[in-house]
């Protein structure tokens, strides 16, 4: 009963959904030329032989199964990988990478009639979903047709799993439809259990596993070479209030370190107006990645305005404050909960600082802690006194051989399910 309520509320969000797709294309979070494949038409051939499908929802996810995709891009058992994903960022990121199997189209609209048009067509010998990807009708119509339905790198928290509770008999009759779950953490795993997973396995995190794919960042050399003459103090997807804890953060390191600049890299570019007139309260000079002044010369504060270029500032970064972690808990339920993935900067040498509030990744921060690359801070004075300007690749080794481990486990689990031998 519950299913056939959610196929009709799925049928009514379908005549709106020509109104949602215009309200997208006119906030450019659209591809105007492949919308078309959200409502199951291809723009790429499905050709013949073995397809192995995976599905991650935006850049996280999808960043995370690179060092898979590289392994089955090189099987010859393989000819074709699908990705698909919801996010116009997300496929940005795949037409960076060039894979010769591989093959990228949006995710279509979650109603039994596209779900199986789409499995028709692409045909797929497994379905692998990232995280939280969880899609009623996508998973029973993957089910019908016999084909292996793997969760990987399973992600959910307690406010999720509290949702799905709230409907118990409908949650469950769609868990079961996983053949396999491997949970990022214990948390997840305890989750999966409570919603009637029947197979659960733990290998790790996918997001320790190193993605070598720097290559592919085309770096300003001359504004990175600017900054090689200053310390510098990075403050990375920060909410709002955080920058300010930033700007406060950076007044009393100046007072020790003269030729010092903090790099705000806020997590939602279309707040930068309102963190740049908080700096000028703070009477801090500052200056926007877009802007056409990249003289870095009495500049306090450097605001990256830009999409995904986090990465490049990582690599000059010895201290990273990463944000939604010290905002007001009251603050963190439209959030989805507090932290953000630290994985990356610690990668790169950079010590990693956060607020009491990473739920979210909360297993991750306790690894980190105990290898010292990264700590809790409170409070203003607490961050400028843990705050270094020296990198250390040598902790980062031991992350690196976990990810190792991990991506080494996660391939053998997933040749039984591509080979139907789960």
């Amino acid at each position: 009963m519950i299913f056939f309520i959610y196929q009709l509320f799925t049928s009514i969000l379908l005549i709106f959904s020509p109104l949602i797709i215009l309200y997208r294309l006119l906030n450019n979070k659209e591809d105007k030329l492949r919308v078309k494949e959200k409502f199951c038409l291809p723009s790429k051939l499905r050709g013949n032989g073995k397809l192995i499908w995976f599905h991650g929802s935006s850049v996280g996810e999808i960043m995370s199964i690179i060092p898979i995709i590289k392994r089955y891009d090189k099987d010859k058992s393989i000819n074709k990988i699908l990705i698909t994903s919801s996010t116009l960022s997300s496929s940005k990121i795949l037409t960076r990478i060039k894979f010769k199997k591989t093959v990228h189209q949006f995710y279509p609209i979650d109603h039994f009639f596209f779900s199986n048009k789409f499995l028709n067509y692409w045909k797929p010998s497994a379905a692998i979903f990232i995280e939280s990807e969880i899609w009623p009708s996508m998973f029973r119509s993957v089910k019908n047709k016999g084909i292996p339905l793997i969760l990987l790198n399973a992600r959910i928290t307690e406010k999720t799993s509290n949702r799905w509770s709230l409907i118990k008999s409908f949650s469950e009759s769609i868990f079961d439809l996983i053949d396999i779950a491997y949970p990022q953490n214990l948390e997840t795993k305890k989750f999966l259990k409570k919603l009637k997973v029947k197979n659960i396995k733990s290998i790790g995190n996918l997001k320790f596993i190193k993605n070598d794919d720097s290559k592919y960042d085309k770096i300003d050399k001359k504004l990175f070479s600017q900054f090689k003459k200053y310390k510098t103090f990075v403050a990375a997807s920060t909410h709002n209030s955080e920058e300010i804890f930033a700007a406060k953060t950076h007044i009393l390191l100046k007072k020790k370190n003269k030729n010092l600049i903090t790099i705000i890299i806020p997590r939602y570019i279309g707040r930068v107006n309102q963190i740049y007139n908080q700096m000028k309260e703070f009477k801090l000079n500052t200056v926007l990645r877009s802007s056409k002044n990249k003289k870095l010369k009495n500049i306090d504060i450097f605001i990256v305005d830009t999409f995904g270029e986090s990465k490049k500032f990582y690599k000059i970064a010895t201290t990273v404050f990463l944000g939604k972690s010290i905002i007001k808990k009251e603050d963190l339920a439209s959030l989805g909960g507090g932290g953000q993935n630290p994985l990356e900067p610690a990668r790169f040498g950079a010590k990693i600082l956060h607020g009491p509030n990473v739920d979210n990744f909360k297993e991750v921060y306790e690894y980190l802690n105990s290898l010292k690359i990264s700590s809790k801070v409170n409070s203003v004075i607490e961050c400028a006194n843990s705050t270094i300007f020296k990198k250390n690749m040598k902790k980062v080794k031991k992350m690196e051989a976990l990810g190792r481990t991990i991506l080494k486990k996660t391939l053998k689990e997933l040749d039984k399910s591509i080979n139907n031998e789960i």
